[in-house]
């Protein structure tokens, strides 16, 4: 099967690279690839002529998205559809990655795919707007929702913690929950859906859920971190920072439920055995 993979310089580009290596790549970053330029995207989709495109460039610095709402949109969800035209102009099927962020949170139980999405914050906003722009032009497509998404080669969230630690302190907050996911085991998820064609609204995230206090807690033993680790409250957090910091509003809990997957034999393992095969590698 012939694959193309935008975003291949990112966490989950890179690990796709691997979980498909027996199909037929072509995996394109932003330098190789402007996916807001749509007569270069129909060129490079109608010479390659992919089976399936997963699409997972994406503008997710949540913080640049509240800053620059317009940008966030044209890359996340006008890029999108552009990538979507040129699927169904060249006939190929689509993945969106999508994520847990296009929920408010309130519903205090694990989202289901079919759950209504109210995003909270402008980066949600822009990717439920590239599932409704994908969804209304391409039926063959898959939107694969994620969650807290970690692994080499990109600014995540277990780089970050690692590079705070070194002052012998960390704060994290008790009260956001999710799930931690590692990009292996999503593009894992990914390799085998697209073997399987049945197209819709996909779950994938690890198994479990967390706290970023206890995600932090868990880095901080896995990497044997000397730091004193303080827990505090959104409400904390935010109080300490200066009035004028922009600071997207987040889900409380945003933990997804896997039920379309799991139906086709796709589950993934809970989130603290993966990180700790993370950290074994690192």
């Amino acid at each position: 099967m012939r694959v193309l993979i935008t975003g291949a310089n990112g966490q989950l580009g890179r690990e796709l690279q691997r979980a498909l290596a027996a199909h037929e790549l072509r995996a394109v970053s932003h330098g190789e690839l402007d996916i807001t330029d749509t007569a270069a995207l129909g060129n490079g989709i109608t010479r390659f002529q992919p089976a399936v495109v997963v699409h997972c460039a994406a503008l997710t610095d949540t913080t640049r998205c509240e800053r620059e709402p317009n940008l966030a949109l044209q890359v996340n969800a006008s890029g999108a559809e552009q990538v979507a035209r040129a699927c169904k102009a060249g006939g190929a099927s689509m993945v969106y990655v999508s994520t847990n962020e296009v929920f408010d949170g309130t519903k205090g139980t694990p989202y289901l795919e079919s759950d209504e999405a109210k995003p909270i914050n402008q980066y949600g906003r822009s990717k439920l707007e590239g599932e409704r722009r994908v969804q209304a032009l391409l039926e063959e497509h898959y939107v694969v929702r994620t969650s807290w998404l970690y692994g080499q080669g990109g600014d995540n969230f277990v780089s970050k913690v690692l590079a705070w630690a070194k002052d012998g302190q960390l704060t994290s907050v008790t009260d956001e929950i999710a799930t931690p996911t590692w990009a292996r085991d999503l593009a894992s998820a990914i390799a085998r859906l697209i073997e399987a064609p049945r197209y819709g609204v996909f779950h994938f995230s690890n198994s479990g859920e967390a706290s970023r206090h206890e995600w932090v807690r868990e880095i901080v033993k896995l990497w044997r971190v000397e730091a004193n680790l303080k827990p505090i409250t959104t409400a904390d957090f935010r109080a300490s920072l200066a009035p004028d910091a922009i600071v997207p509003p987040k889900p409380p809990y945003s933990v997804l439920a896997n039920m379309t997957g799991a139906d086709m034999g796709i589950e993934m393992r809970p989130w603290r055995d993966a990180l700790s095969e993370y950290a074994a590698e690192r």
